[in-house]
């Protein structure tokens, strides 16, 4: 576990809860949706759920008590790596089918009221429901 109170750790819980912009059950949703393709049920009874957007799934219903330095590990990175794909859109922005399927399964959706560098860069992000703190 972490240490409580610590505003390193409050710091990247909220800029990860910024970043990513969908719910739990809607990212876990996407995420079998994405895994149901014709490489999706190996030997395993499981589908192959894509990675690492299982751990954002698994993160979005954690209390920030409860995260390890492992979990936040994962969040700085999942944080930078949708930062980078929002900060070098591609020329079709949100019309680029892979850039936004890409984002998604982080667990932003780049066509959401503040999903898109433009609307980062104006504040005009939008909560997308309650934080488990």
């Amino acid at each position: 576990m972490v240490v409580r109170g610590d505003p390193e750790v409050d710091r990247v819980w909220e800029e990860f809860h910024d970043a990513v912009n969908m719910g739990s059950e809607e990212l876990r949703r996407w995420l079998l949706t994405e895994a149901s393709g014709p490489e999706a049920l190996g030997h395993e009874p499981k589908p192959n759920v894509p990675e690492p957007g299982g751990t954002v799934v698994r993160l979005l219903g954690r209390r920030k008590v409860d995260l390890t330095g492992d979990d936040v590990e994962v969040m700085r990175e999942v944080t930078s790596r949708i930062g980078e794909r929002l900060e070098d859109p591609p020329p079709a922005g949100t019309d680029d089918d892979a850039w936004r399927r890409g984002l998604m399964s982080l667990g932003h959706d780049p066509l959401r009221p503040g999903g898109t560098p433009d609307d980062y860069a104006s504040g005009t992000e939008e909560p997308h429901g309650p934080r488990t703190v």
